[in-house]
């Protein structure tokens, strides 16, 4: 079985088939697809979508990109959503949380106000986050650290070999997609490459960040196998070993994922 740790299924682009996309997940062995939330928005959209596929979770949480939208209440609205998510077998942590640094035009404290109100709840609540990493390592993990957040994972890990170093000293495990499929991203392949295994999970951020054999296409968790195999092939290990195991640095990033089925 493999696990997608990072799917947005319930964005418009799989509005004409979204059954049909997960179902096909579901046949290729992804037994597992995590839903991150992005703000208020989608709170409820990624619950029910969460409990509508087999095998689905989610998470809730403001995304960076979106905190121009936001309201400072919305920190007290996602602390009622999450009080009333923790008997949810299919809520998994705090999510899509995070910095972009990268988008111009984003006010960086705005950006720190939500991102360190989320980490707050997350540590009173004792959840794993979620987190945007981009062009922010360095920042995203001083938050971390700040509040003792020791668990979850660095979604579409970029960074220096230091810096994904002080990520799994943290307790945090790193995600990889599509991008290590293309043999230009070289960095990010050296990293998967090299970095501990039980360090890694795999994701999509599908409809986002398509693998080599589909570039710009609409991503779909049914591509994890494949994005799977590539990274297996990076370490020489065997495409059955590499679903194991990333499954299980899964759910160890992710706990609550083990407590309903798939």
């Amino acid at each position: 079985m493999w696990i997608d740790t990072h799917c947005h299924l319930d964005a418009s682009e799989f509005d004409a088939d979204r059954d049909a996309v997960a179902a096909a997940a579901r046949s290729a062995g992804v037994g597992r697809i995590v839903i991150p939330a992005i703000g208020r928005q989608n709170f409820t959209a990624v619950r029910e979508l969460a409990h509508r596929v087999d095998g689905g979770a989610y998470a809730l949480g403001i995304h960076p990109l979106f905190t121009p939208g936001a309201d400072e209440r919305d920190l007290d609205l996602l602390r009622m959503e999450i009080e009333a998510s923790l008997g949810d077998p299919r809520f998994v942590g705090v999510g899509e949380i995070g910095l972009d640094y990268f988008v111009d035009g984003l006010d960086d404290a705005r950006q720190q106000f939500f991102y360190n109100g989320q980490l707050q709840l997350a540590r009173e609540f004792d959840l794993p986050v979620i987190c945007h990493v981009r062009k922010s390592q360095d920042q995203v993990l001083k938050g971390l650290r700040r509040h003792q957040i020791h668990r979850g994972i660095a979604h579409a890990f970029n960074g220096s070999f230091q810096q994904a170093q002080a990520y799994i000293d943290q307790g945090m495990h790193l995600g990889f997609g599509g991008n290590l499929t293309f043999e230009r991203a070289r960095q990010i392949r050296r990293l998967a490459e090299q970095l501990p295994f039980d360090a890694l999970v795999v994701e999509t951020d599908a409809p986002d960040i398509a693998p080599a054999w589909m570039y710009r296409q609409r991503n779909s968790p049914e591509q994890i196998p494949g994005i799977g195999a590539g990274l297996a092939q990076l370490r020489g290990m065997s495409a059955d070993a590499t679903a194991l195991g990333t499954t299980a640095n899964a759910l160890a990033a992710l706990p609550r994922l083990a407590l309903s089925s798939a």
